[in-house]
């Protein structure tokens, strides 16, 4: 009984020496949050460029939930910063389209809009000041509205959600599309 009783004990242990572990980021603190994973068979190549580009259309129903795909950009730059690669070979880009694009409302027009608070402006100024690009599709700005005045100051405005995927991609950046 008693080396059955130390088995259990050893393999409760291991279990807990190998198991994942959710983690906050470095990059974006608030927003993120990533688990660990204690050697992966495919290992992170962290000398290599990480340039990206996601294809965001979606938005929660409930607007005052944040977006979690404008969140998933803060996990790309925390778990790769976390797993050692340097912040220089990050190279993240949100291009945004369809009913995502709300999500890039002036806190004022979104409330009118929504009724509620946007939930996302705070997460979009730390992937700002984390150098993320955050691209608002021209042709989703124009068919809902939403116009200079009205957008997120750190917007970027292009042509369409489709120019700049292809823009990106033909520079190398590999497409996350949601």
């Amino acid at each position: 009984m008693k080396y059955v009783l130390a088995l259990v004990v050893c393999f409760a242990f291991a279990e807990t020496a190998i198991a994942q572990k959710k983690i906050t980021g470095n990059v974006i603190t608030e927003y993120g949050s990533t688990f660990t994973v204690p050697n992966p068979d495919i290992t992170t190549e962290k000398n290599q460029e990480f340039k990206v580009v996601f294809d965001i259309a979606d938005s929660p129903e409930d607007p005052s939930q944040l977006n979690r795909y404008f969140e998933t950009v803060a996990r790309f730059l925390n778990m790769h910063e976390n797993a050692g690669v340097p912040l220089n070979k990050l190279k993240p880009v949100m291009v945004v389209h369809g009913s995502a694009a709300y999500g890039l409302l002036k806190n004022d027009f979104y409330a009118k809009e929504f009724g509620t608070d946007n939930p996302n402006l705070e997460l979009l100024d730390a992937l700002h000041n984390a150098g993320v690009k955050i691209i608002l599709c021209g042709q989703t700005a124009g068919s809902r509205n939403i116009t200079k005045e009205k957008r997120w100051e750190h917007t970027q405005l292009a042509l369409s959600a489709m120019t700049a995927l292809i823009q990106f991609q033909n520079k190398g950046y590999q497409l996350i599309s949601f």
